[in-house]
């Protein structure tokens, strides 16, 4: 990978990072599906009508769109907004690559590999180190919601593969367009009916600033770069670069918000990590490509 791209894919995970510190302050001025549902309808207005409907079946954008863009997001924000930490979220969220090889193995008969199988293995194992250490309630629900949400991103990244080789921006905007009539409806019914709308008129320069990042550079800029390294290379060489997202990740949560590290969450998260590398390095070059990091 020359030199360039090197420095595309770490300018992706590190804006992916440091999403998860985003959205941390941003359910800390609005309400998490509020956030989720702005977040996807400015990722998709006024971008889809520049763009070409997507080459797959409209069944196949709607159920995109509402587990990648409203599953996921609604359960990730709500995860953070119960106390997760963003740098911690950062890192177990990425189980969802055990989640994707599982599902793909029902869906389209993939038999995973022994070093995949042993790589979740020890990805879980991880995961409970966590969940032992959060176990009081509002910690264990946090990581439970979170678990829910790396189950959706799993089924969005089995129905990418299902859509096939096809151009993938405008898939996903058009998912995203999809998502934000349930995030605004689950917001309305969950989060304070039309008095909603209080929350953003008049809206504040630091909620504009921080929807911007999550749709903007979050989301339409970080898929559409990391969709052109995909495009030039193969996913076994580009999928490694998604390691470094709980780095960059925890960088910022400990910076920016000051969140401390527990003895046990650095044990956890290096089996996490450990797992996690098992899996995508013995990823071939004919595998799905790993969708975009939260």
């Amino acid at each position: 990978m020359p030199l360039r791209d090197v420095l595309i894919a770490l300018v992706v995970v590190s804006i992916w990072g440091v999403n998860f510190t985003v959205i941390k302050l941003s359910v800390a001025e609005l309400p998490p599906l509020l956030v989720a549902a702005l977040r996807f309808f400015f990722a998709a207005v006024p971008v889809i009508f520049f763009i070409p409907r997507p080459q797959a079946p409209w069944w196949l954008v709607i159920a995109y769109g509402l587990s990648m863009g409203c599953a996921l997001y609604a359960l990730l924000n709500t995860s953070i907004y119960l106390g997760m930490p963003a740098s911690l979220a950062s890192l177990v969220l990425q189980v969802q690559a055990m989640f994707t090889i599982g599902l793909a193995f029902f869906v389209f008969g993939e038999v995973p590999r022994k070093l995949q199988m042993a790589g979740a293995a020890v990805a879980f194992a991880g995961v409970g180190v966590i969940a032992v250490a959060h176990g009081g309630g509002g910690g264990l629900s946090a990581l439970l919601v979170l678990m829910l949400a790396a189950i959706a991103w799993g089924i969005a990244n089995n129905l990418s593969k299902k859509a096939g080789a096809i151009p993938m921006i405008p898939f996903t905007v058009w998912g995203h367009a999809v998502a934000t009539v349930p995030l605004f409806a689950l917001s309305m019914l969950f989060e304070g009916g039309p008095g909603v709308l209080g929350y953003i008129v008049p809206p504040s320069l630091s909620v504009v600033g921080l929807i911007w990042f999550l749709a903007y550079p979050a989301t339409l800029l970080g898929f559409a770069m990391w969709s052109g390294l995909l495009s030039r290379h193969s996913a076994a060489t580009v999928a490694p670069f998604t390691l470094l997202v709980p780095i960059t990740g925890i960088a910022s949560g400990v910076l920016v918000l000051g969140e401390p590290i527990h003895p046990a969450d650095v044990a956890g998260g290096v089996l996490v990590l450990i797992g996690l590398a098992l899996t995508v390095f013995r990823m071939g070059p004919k595998q799905a490509a790993v969708q975009p990091g939260a």
